[in-house]
């Protein structure tokens, strides 16, 4: 089968390597036996939520994050629809934080998020920063990694976390929770990247984009 991943604002939101998680997708997806096209989408380019399998939006300093929160309004409730529509995303700290109600940065200013997903991040001077281990309970697997941001999400009902903190900060440092997830979308704040350190997690992924694939057919 042919795979299609979109791959979000990957032009502008590229923190720490985030890319990296794109490239595992793609290779552990041929490693599966599909067929790989990967679409950029970027500013005043329309989102289809039909036309995608998966979808990576990586990470991006608060300059990146202003662009990318102003240009996604006009994609919010495409968005919204393949999310609901249990359409698999990944989403990487400043991708993270959009798909939320709010970000607010350290200098007071606020960028609304789509609402797709019930949590809102603030952000504090002070970085939280260092090694990271998590536990995932659909999954169950252990996940680690590096974390260093100065947000603070916080997840609200119906909200799983992607990772209960066994090890580090997480979503706020307060709560032990680290990431989230929502239907077949999986956030965090796990640079590294992500799925380059925790293959086991980037191959459930793709195996939920492959069943979604089938159930289109």
């Amino acid at each position: 089968m042919i795979l299609k991943i979109c791959h979000l604002y990957g032009n502008l939101m590229n923190t720490y390597g985030d890319n990296g998680n794109l490239l595992m997708l793609q290779y552990l997806a041929k490693e599966k036996g599909n067929d790989i096209e990967t679409t950029l989408v970027s500013l005043e380019e329309p989102f289809d939520p039909n036309q995608y399998d998966l979808v990576f939006f990586g990470g991006g300093q608060d300059y990146e994050q202003k662009i990318v929160a102003k240009d996604l309004k006009q994609k919010a409730s495409a968005l919204r629809d393949y999310i609901e529509q249990d359409g698999v995303m990944v989403a990487i700290c400043g991708g993270y934080q959009l798909l939320g109600d709010h970000y607010t940065t350290t200098k007071g200013e606020t960028f609304a998020g789509i609402q797709a997903i019930d949590y809102y991040s603030d952000s504090q001077s002070e970085r939280l920063v260092g090694d990271l281990t998590t536990y995932n309970e659909r999954f169950n697997l252990t996940l680690e990694g590096y974390e260093n941001h100065a947000g603070r999400t916080y997840l609200g009902s119906g909200v799983e976390p992607l990772g209960k903190v066994l090890a580090g900060y997480g979503n706020n440092g307060q709560d032990q929770s680290e990431g989230a997830m929502y239907h077949n979308t999986f956030c965090s704040y796990f640079h590294g990247p992500l799925l380059v350190r925790n293959p086991k997690l980037g191959a459930k992924i793709i195996d939920l984009a492959m069943e979604n694939h089938q159930g289109k057919r």
